[in-house]
This record gives structure tokens, sequence and C-alpha cells, in this order.
């Protein structure tokens, strides 16, 4: 795909899984037709909220697979990449060339403490040969690694990297992006903090990768739309409300709540992998009682 035109609401999609641990896949194709119903852009399997990270190399195959599956072609699907060894995320990459996917976003290295030398090795040896344009994900509130922006736009002018997701909750640094690539054709950068969609939109934002969309798709997507049409003050609204939804889906370690609201709304099971396995039940009451008061549970949807 031409990566210069993806822009909009892409959907950060929840892993569905069943009680043993395994890979709902048929949670996973209703999670995709119900964010794709509330005209989400395209879709990220396998990131944060995908839990990425605790998920082994076959569910994340089957996670993939899956998705590319259910999407059919009607939005671009990019593959979460979380691996600190090169070679690993080589294997990751090209895994999700096989399997369909658009593009992959990728962390940098983990775990150990990581230079701006270190994060400009890691991209260009990994676009070197690469079957699929690459993202850079800027997450170091779990990475502890932050790409700076001069070393993003480095990568970008390279041609190492097409774009950026930035879930750092940083808008200091997200306008530092925006305004060091500002000059390079075609490069999106998506915020990942889905409270700041409408500010990162006003400074040159091409969109946002979002876990909160995997509850209430059309919300996120009223944001953008609103933007684009010139309308503030509606998209002022739609982030407010917005607001209120994310403050009720981070109650307890993520992404459980979010977990549990596709639960409710019968999508899927409210299990996540291992150690952590599902929210509390003095949490779930209290999430359910939020959705309940934004209007999101019905008799016909809750469970």
């Amino acid at each position: 795909m031409k990566l210069e035109l993806l822009s909009g609401v892409l959907i950060a999609l929840a892993s569905p899984l069943k009680r043993d641990g395994g890979v709902d896949e048929p949670g996973l194709a209703r999670l995709v037709e119900h964010v794709l119903a509330g005209g989400a852009h395209g879709l990220l399997p396998l990131g944060s909220t995908g839990e990425t990270a605790s998920l082994d190399e076959k569910a994340r195959r089957t996670v993939l697979a899956a998705v590319v599956r259910a999407a059919n072609g009607r939005v671009p699907v990019i593959c979460g990449v979380a691996q600190s060894h090169l070679d690993a995320a080589r294997i990751e990459v090209e895994a999700a060339g096989r399997l369909g996917a658009d593009a992959a976003l990728v962390a940098p290295p983990f775990y150990y403490p990581t230079d701006q030398v270190g994060v400009l090795d890691f991209y260009r040896q990994l676009a070197d040969g690469a079957p699929l344009p690459l993202m850079l994900y800027n997450i170091p509130q779990f990475t502890k690694v932050v790409a700076e922006p001069a070393t993003v736009a480095s990568l970008a002018r390279e041609g190492a990297i097409q774009g950026i997701k930035d879930s750092s909750r940083d808008f200091e640094y997200f306008e530092g992006i925006c305004i060091a690539t500002r000059d390079i054709a075609g490069f999106r950068i998506f915020t990942g903090s889905d409270t700041m969609l409408l500010a990162s939109l006003a400074m040159g934002g091409s969109g946002t990768i979002c876990g909160a969309g995997n509850v209430v798709p059309d919300w996120v997507v009223r944001i953008y739309d609103e933007f684009e049409r010139g309308d503030l003050d509606a998209a002022r609204n739609a982030q407010d409300r917005l607001y209120a939804l994310v403050s009720a889906v981070r109650e307890g370690v993520f992404p459980l709540a979010i977990k549990a609201a596709l639960h409710m709304l019968g999508i899927c099971e409210p299990w996540s992998a291992p150690p952590v396995r599902r929210l509390d039940d003095r949490l779930e009451a209290r999430l359910r009682e939020r959705l309940a008061g934004l209007g999101l549970l019905t008799a016909a949807a809750s469970r």
C-alpha cells in the first residue's frame, strides 16, 4: 500500500482470548466487523492493546491471519512488532508480509537502555530488505526508549520509516515530531493517545491508532470527521465525550477494562493473557456502571 495515503482512525485491536488462553477467532472476527461498522479506516493487530508482548509466536500468527482474513481488503492492516533482538524483529516483519499485512508498526529495542545511535541502527538494519513499509512506535512508558524528533526525521528522510505512532501522551514531543518532519512529503504521524486526537490533528497529525476505538469506534471517527469538515465546536464536543470513555477503560491493569467492556457489549470473552487474566469484580461493576451512564449498554448488547 501507499502509506503516504494512510490517515484517519485506525483501531489498535484487542486480541480476544478464550479462558484457556487460545485465540478466540470468532470473537476477533466480530470485533473487526464491529469497528469497521463504526467507520474505522484501518486496523492494528498486535499492538499494546493487543497484548503482543504476552502472546507466543503461534498466537501472534493466528491473530494476524484472522484479522487479515476478516478485513478482506476493506481497510489497511498494520501489524504490531515488539522484539528487542533485530533478527527476531525481522522474523516478525517477514511473517507479517507473508500473512498479508500492509505495513508494520515496530517498537524500538527495549529492556536495556538504548541511545539514539542504537535506535537509528535498529531501524536502518530492519528496513534493509524489509517486505513491508515500517512505522516507528514511540511508547516510552513501556519500552523506556524515546526516539527523539531528530532521530525520527533522519529515519524518515532516509526512507527507513514511513510514519510514526506516538503513544507517549507527551504533546510537546508530538509537536516536535510534527515540526521535525513537516517538510518530508507523505510522512504519517499518528497519535496513540486517545484524548489528544483533536489537538494532534490541529498540529498536522494524520489521525489516531487508538485502543478506546475497540469499544466506540464511531465516537473516535466523529472527532476526525468533524475536524475534516472544519466544525471545531462539534469536534471538541466529540473529543469531550471520548474523554469520559477513555477514563472509564483505564480502570485496573491495561488492557483489562477494554476486554471487559467488549465482553459487556457481547463481542468477546473478558480474558487476557497471563499473568493477568481479567478485571476484578469490583472494578468490573464500576466499569459497567460507567458504560451504562454513557449509554453504551443495552439489554440486547450487554452481557
